[in-house]
Parts: C-alpha cells; structure tokens; sequence
C-alpha cells in the first residue's frame, strides 16, 4: 500500500512540473488518501501484535 502512494506522490510531482495540474492533484489525492490508509493499517497491525504478546 505504501509503495502504491509513492508511485501516486511520484506521478503527482512529475505531472505537476509538465504543468498538467489537474492530473497532479488527483494523483496527489490518491496518494494522501493511500497512505493515510496505510499508517491506519500499520497501527490496527502494531497494536494486535502488542496484544498478543508477541
């Protein structure tokens, strides 16, 4: 997941220097929201670990 929001943040720098904005800030959208999911899935997955004792 957290590779998918690089490749999304990578698109959004190199559209946004070509000048095609609209295209980079859906690109950057998507990589907020990516990675927003991924550090939620990485603390549900930190803490279950934590609980179990391992």
């Amino acid at each position: 997941m957290l590779h998918y929001a690089v490749v999304f943040f990578i698109i959004a720098i190199i559209a946004a220097i070509f000048g095609f904005t609209g295209i980079a800030a859906g690109a950057a959208g998507i990589a907020k929201i990516l990675f927003v999911i991924f550090l939620v899935m990485a603390v549900v997955s930190f803490l279950i670990n934590a609980t179990r004792g391992r």
